[in-house]
């Protein structure tokens, strides 16, 4: 495939468990896969050993508030209260990674021009290494 700029699709599961799409509602989206390092040098080493640890997933998702039904306000106004993990499914270009994680917070923030934007981090829950499919 060719380098490309492709849109990206986002779902995230309501409360209830139905992924709903909010991408129409995000600005602005970091996610990383990364991996755990241990330090394993020995004193007999010139250079750093390293073995390769366990993988995460983190997420970021920033967006402009929307309470309509079955949007951003609507699916993430639970976080606070609920305890269940959720399914974030990314979809970019044909390429698809869907992880159950936390979200871990739902902050909003009134702008002094008038606008009123969210932001959401989420941690990766069930203990299955993120994949691209």
């Amino acid at each position: 495939m060719a380098k490309e700029a492709p849109t990206v699709t986002v779902a995230v599961d309501d409360s209830g468990g139905t992924a709903r799409s909010i991408e129409n509602d995000i600005t602005g989206l970091d996610w990383a896969i990364p991996r755990a390092v241990q330090d394993v040098t020995g004193v007999d080493k010139a250079a750093i050993e390293r073995l390769l640890l366990l993988s995460d997933f983190s997420l970021t998702m920033n967006g402009v508030f929307n309470d309509a039904s079955n949007v951003s306000h609507d699916v993430l106004k639970t976080v606070a209260s609920a305890t269940a993990s959720r399914t974030v499914t990314i979809v970019t270009s044909g390429q698809t990674l869907p992880n159950e994680v936390f979200i871990t917070d739902y902050s909003m923030s009134r702008g002094s021009d008038g606008s009123l934007t969210w932001s959401a981090p989420a941690v990766l829950q069930s203990g299955t290494a993120p994949t691209w499919a």
